[in-house]
């Protein structure tokens, strides 16, 4: 073999290498944006009918969906242009190799104290709150506009900064690692048709950051005391302390772990069939 042609074959391995990483950050970014993961999934439905129009011999359908075809990425793009902007900011923020920090055990349970402490003061007390735990993707865009902090976590100070009369108290608080990065952070709310019409700011601001990041929001209300956790395009009402806490640990678990744990399952149930 030629050095000519081994440079030719890392050069072809480099360009489908980062044909991949390139796609791979994509469908990452769509996954966590739930308007896109709806249209990926509708432009998918539309190419299989097409597929099968064409293998039965549906002639109405496939010029129908020709039609489709040939001008539905014009379409899409001016529909959903809001959308695709996210999208590509995502990709500009993504931080490559994670979040800021990784946080072992004991800072995790740590962390999960503090925001639960805080929690529970704050729903008995009926004083509103936006709690915002960062995780792959940056949101560093809110955090410029909003008031920086970098302090570390705790509960006496999350209660501080949402106590009523505070300049910050109507904002979010954006957390990274262990660290409390900013005050008085605004979030786009959401428009989603599935959101009950009675929520108010706070829950709708939590699920429009939850529908475009992988963020853990968690919400206090002002009037009930209710704790809510806006997560992966969803808002979970009307949570326990319990609830609250079991989902944050599970969430804020790192991935690795969770296959440990699934080995560790199966390891237990092989010996107890041994």
């Amino acid at each position: 073999m030629t050095l000519e042609s081994i440079i030719d074959l890392l050069r072809k391995i480099a360009d489908i290498s980062l044909l991949w990483i390139m796609f791979y950050y994509i469908l990452k970014n769509i996954r966590n944006n739930v308007k896109l993961t709806l249209l990926f999934k509708g432009v998918a439905l539309i190419l299989i009918l097409k597929i099968a129009s064409e293998f039965f011999g549906l002639q109405t359908m496939g010029l129908i969906l020709e039609y489709v075809v040939m001008w539905g990425p014009l379409a899409l793009i001016i529909i959903f242009q809001p959308e695709i902007r996210n999208v590509l900011e995502q990709l500009g923020r993504t931080q490559l190799l994670g979040r800021h920090k990784t946080l072992t055990v004991d800072e995790r349970e740590r962390l999960v104290y503090e925001i639960v402490q805080a929690t529970d003061y704050l729903r008995k007390s009926r004083i509103g709150a936006l709690i915002v735990i960062e995780r792959d993707t940056s949101l560093a865009n809110y955090i410029e506009k909003a008031k920086k902090i970098y302090a570390d976590l705790s509960s006496d100070l999350l209660i501080s900064i949402f106590f009523p009369n505070n300049p910050l108290h109507d904002g979010g608080v954006i957390i990274q690692g262990d660290r409390i990065t900013c005050a008085g952070a605004v979030f786009p709310t959401s428009n989603s048709s599935k959101a009950n019409k009675r929520l108010g700011t706070r829950h709708r601001a939590a699920l429009g950051l939850a529908e475009e990041t992988d963020a853990i929001v968690l919400v206090v209300s002002e009037e009930t005391g209710r704790v809510s956790i806006a997560v992966k395009g969803e808002l979970f009402y009307n949570l326990s302390l319990d609830d609250v806490r079991m989902m944050l640990i599970d969430e804020l678990r790192p991935k690795q772990d969770s296959f440990d744990d699934e080995e560790v399952e199966e390891d237990e149930v092989y010996e107890e069939n041994k």
